[in-house]
């Protein structure tokens, strides 16, 4: 903000300009609603931590192995990965009746440079 100083009838007045200018890209309403819906999927303590948990396995990890550390039921397990599943945040391969998840590649960049100034490395 910049302030302007002008003085009539010996009255000194300090007025407020607004003119800092936007002049990088923004997003469009699609990016927008896209970065949305993944936020949206991450608003929950849990998935929070099912992604923290995919981020740091070496390998795709199947359901059953999530659950005792979330200490959540089996079945709510599967409810907040099929969120992030339908958000596009993690992957689902099918291993005879188990089934395993990994996030998606890139994911963690996709939703960093949501939240980060173009031009600037998020990596």
């Amino acid at each position: 903000m910049v302030t302007q100083t002008t003085a009539s009838k010996g009255i000194s007045q300090v007025s407020a300009v607004c003119c800092t200018p936007l002049d990088t890209v923004d997003m469009t309403d699609a990016d927008a609603a896209q970065a949305a819906a993944v936020f949206k999927a991450l608003a929950d303590p849990a998935r929070i931590r099912i992604v923290n948990l995919l981020a740091n396995a070496p390998d795709a990890v199947c359901v059953c192995d999530l659950t005792p550390h979330l200490n959540l039921s089996q079945p709510t397990v599967s409810f907040h990965l099929k969120k992030l599943l339908n958000a596009g945040i993690v992957e689902r391969s099918q291993r005879g009746k188990w089934a395993f998840y990994s996030l998606r590649p890139g994911v963690l960049s996709e939703i960093a440079g949501a939240l980060t100034p173009e031009g600037t490395n998020h990596d």
